[in-house]
């Protein structure tokens, strides 16, 4: 596909409310978009387990407290474990107070507000072998870490003070994994974060203009890359970065073939991926428009003054194009 002589775009995001510059003259062919470096390389394949990592099976005295694992009575025969993590950015204790009492939301302080640092922050260990990453389980086992995710977001629930959990996950060094063991994470906050808020927002007034949900209604045609029986993934039609893929609502199959495609077509990207929900304390009135949906981008490109200036990003390749070549990876059938 020739992409030098494609006018450039400013296509605008009906989920997330944002403005996208679809530029491809500022890179080369979609198709020779690689990864410089394998997210993998730091990893022994030939090794089950790692003396030094805590995250492998039978070093799990050297973790965090653990929250729960799965099965639940499992011994070193877990599939995966969800605990504490060891270098918090938020401090469990509901009682923590800031050290900036001045600027407390309670002293009616406007502008500048400090709310005490409370919140949970965990990590899901995805595997017990220290050279299998997520990509590398089976559907099935894919849908244990995602159910495990499902279980610890029903567990905040219950916390009042809590309004917000984000799930995502660091895949590779660059992508800001710190450990090279297959691992996920969740930060619950106090707060809902303004990106949430202003995507929210943007999906109520599709569904106030139009009586639909703007998720639901994406076109699927161009920027479709494989589906299931209940659930799609897209390359969406204002996507933020080169290869970023969505995937509506799914129990495991997917989420597996999408990481793989990712892989084999751009040489095992880091990455990173989101799943965006709804903040937990919903109405029934809200429900219509709040469709979750799990955002992946692999890590091919830098973020600039212009993006942290305007929030509006550059993106060197054609959404539709990334999705043509994705539909296309042929994934090697394991015998």
């Amino acid at each position: 596909m020739a992409t030098a002589n494609r006018n450039p775009e400013i296509r605008t995001d009906a989920v997330n409310n944002r403005w996208v510059i679809i530029s491809p003259a500022r890179s080369r062919r979609p198709s020779d978009f690689k990864s410089k470096s394998q997210s993998k390389s730091d990893s022994n394949p030939s090794s089950n387990a790692q003396p030094q990592c805590p995250f492998c099976a039978g070093n799990e005295h050297q973790c965090a407290p653990e929250i729960f694992r799965v099965p639940e009575d499992s011994t070193s025969d877990w599939k995966v474990r969800v605990i504490e993590n060891l270098y918090p950015a938020l401090s469990r204790h509901p009682e923590v107070k800031s050290d900036h009492e001045e600027y407390c939301q309670a002293n009616g302080t406007a502008g500048e507000v400090t709310l005490g640092g409370f919140g949970f922050h965990d990590v899901i260990i995805e595997s017990p072998v220290h050279s299998v990453h997520l990509s590398d389980l089976s559907p099935e086992g894919v849908a244990v870490v995602l159910l495990a995710y499902k279980k610890r977001i029903e567990q905040l629930c219950a916390v009042d003070s809590i309004s917000y959990v984000q799930v995502f996950k660091n895949h590779g060094a660059s992508a800001g994994a710190s450990m090279s063991h297959s691992h996920s994470q969740i930060l619950a906050l106090p707060v809902v974060p303004p990106t949430a808020s202003t995507r929210l927002d943007s999906m109520k007034e599709y569904h106030n203009q139009t009586g639909r949900c703007s998720l639901c209604d994406i076109h699927t045609d161009k920027f479709l890359i494989d589906e299931s029986t209940h659930f799609i993934s897209i390359a969406p039609f204002a996507s933020t970065f080169p290869f970023e893929i969505w995937i509506a609502i799914d129990l495991g199959g997917l989420l597996k073939l999408t990481l793989l495609k990712l892989s084999l077509q751009l040489n095992d990207p880091p990455y990173n991926f989101m799943i965006h929900t709804s903040p937990l304390q919903m109405t029934s009135s809200q429900l219509p428009y709040t469709h979750w949906y799990i955002q992946i981008v692999p890590q091919l490109s830098t973020i600039g003054g212009f993006e942290m200036g305007t929030g509006c990003y550059i993106n060197p390749v054609f959404p539709e194009d990334a999705a043509k070549i994705l539909r296309e990876v042929e994934v090697p059938k394991k015998d």
